[in-house]
């Protein structure tokens, strides 16, 4: 077991002294951190506002949604998101008592907090305030999910043990060690990824829609750069549409007929039923494309699409192309994420501190061997080899499970050589003084 171990530190030597390792063996090594092998740290955080808005227009579409549904429907009215409240008017005031019971449950919720407060205003105005505790668990489940978010992109990539943690309420600290071009990483985590369609309003006026102005109902949208229309605005249904949370898959393709860079992107059982359900309801009208608040294109429903499969075009290049369907791969972010901070660490900087280190950690065990074997002869040979066994042990179980070294990991080293005979010591002094007795 012993000698197993320490064959398995042998890579790693080869890696540190820059020697050839044979492919046809097993490499496992040690995976240095960002202070040794250099790389990017970013700072990112969220703002819990958004979480709030989303909320409200969430909780705006499932009311429309029950009392459409209702039998027998309820009509409603005047519906506003102002305030950071969501409230609509009822046309009969003696329909109360029923909103009331079809919303209880979804007020509820399925946590341990109640989501929503109910009031009623004025007789027939119902309004509906999120309360603090729910607000508060959502933006901390919308962070956990964005900083798993953030780990599959940069799994993506390849990369090697990412530190990726939680600092704070809002914010989320990413290491990437051996990533010299922060601006990958910053392309990569600054692009939420949220996938819309949304059915393009036919109605609006273009002279409206140009000033930025958005009939009831809709909201604007500017098209992107790479679209072929940048500069000018599209007006889409608000409600409604699909979210990009029913992709299962999304690669990087080229289409056969025009050469063009697009990601192909497949929906899930459930998305591919609204896919389809929306497109058959839709068929010779647009449909926008929207990826973080921007229009990439808006085609025309030619025909119903009931495979679940379509393809996204927007003037991408190959790279763009690739890092979108990692994006949309590893699911979108549930909050936008601004970076705060920036810097680099020069892979000389970490090669400084490898020297540094090594010298370190050769200085402290010539002392010590020197010291073990002078003072007690051969034993302390048995010590030497015993301590140099301990070290290559714990390099080859490091290797073995791909962790990280640090600086301070050196330093550990360090330490662990000159701790790591103490129990020599007891028993070697207790040799001598039984030598000393003749025994």
């Amino acid at each position: 077991l012993t000698l197993a171990v320490v064959a398995c530190a042998i890579p790693s030597f080869f890696s540190v002294f820059g020697i050839a390792y044979p492919d046809e063996l097993p490499e496992p090594t040690v995976n240095l951190g960002l202070d040794l092998a250099g790389g990017s740290h970013i700072l990112l955080e969220a703002d819990p506002d958004e979480v709030a808005a989303q909320r409200l227009q969430n909780m705006e579409e499932t009311v429309r949604t029950e009392m459409r549904n209702a039998e027998p429907e309820i009509r409603i009215g005047d519906v506003s998101t102002a305030n950071d409240r969501l409230s609509f008017m009822l046309d009969d005031a003696g329909e109360i008592d029923r909103v009331r019971e079809i919303l209880t449950p979804i007020m509820n919720g399925t946590g341990p907090v109640r989501e929503w407060e109910l009031s009623v205003v004025d007789t027939s105005r119902v309004v509906l305030r999120p309360s603090a505790a729910a607000l508060d668990n959502a933006v901390t489940q919308a962070m956990d999910s964005a900083t798993d978010v953030v780990r599959r992109r940069i799994d993506e990539l390849g990369t090697r043990e990412p530190t990726i943690i939680r600092q704070g309420d809002t914010r989320i600290v990413v290491q990437v060690p051996g990533l010299q071009d922060p601006e990958q990483l910053k392309e990569l985590l600054g692009q939420t990824a949220k996938l819309e369609f949304k059915m393009v309003d036919q109605e609006a006026l273009p002279s409206d829609v140009a000033q930025g102005i958005a009939p009831p109902g809709s909201e604007i949208f500017p098209f992107s750069e790479d679209s072929g229309r940048a500069g000018t605005n599209i007006a889409v249904r608000r409600l409604g549409g699909i979210q990009g949370d029913s992709l299962t898959g999304a690669q990087a393709s080229v289409d056969p007929q025009t050469n063009e860079n697009i990601v192909a992107i497949q929906f899930d059982q459930q998305g591919t039923q609204r896919f389809a359900q929306l497109s058959t309801q839709n068929v010779g009208k647009n449909f926008a494309i929207i990826l973080d608040g921007e229009v990439l294109s808006a085609p025309v429903f030619n025909e119903p699409i009931r495979g679940g499969s379509a393809q996204i075009s927007g003037g991408f290049t190959a790279d763009t192309a690739n890092a979108l369907a990692i994006s949309l791969r590893s699911g979108a972010l549930p909050v936008d994420l601004a970076i705060v901070e920036e810097r680099t660490v020069s892979a000389e900087l970490g090669a400084d501190s490898i020297r540094s280190g090594l010298i370190a950690m050769g200085i402290g065990s010539l002392l010590v061997i020197v010291l073990m074997m002078a003072t007690y002869g051969r034993f302390g040979v048995y010590a030497t080899a015993a301590l140099v066994v301990n070290v290559l042990m714990i390099l080859g179980i490091m290797a073995a499970l791909n962790t990280t070294l640090t600086l301070p990991g050196i330093a550990g080293f360090v330490l662990t050589i000159g701790a790591a005979v103490d129990a020599n010591v007891l028993i070697n002094e207790r040799i001598r003084e039984e030598r000393k007795r003749g025994r």
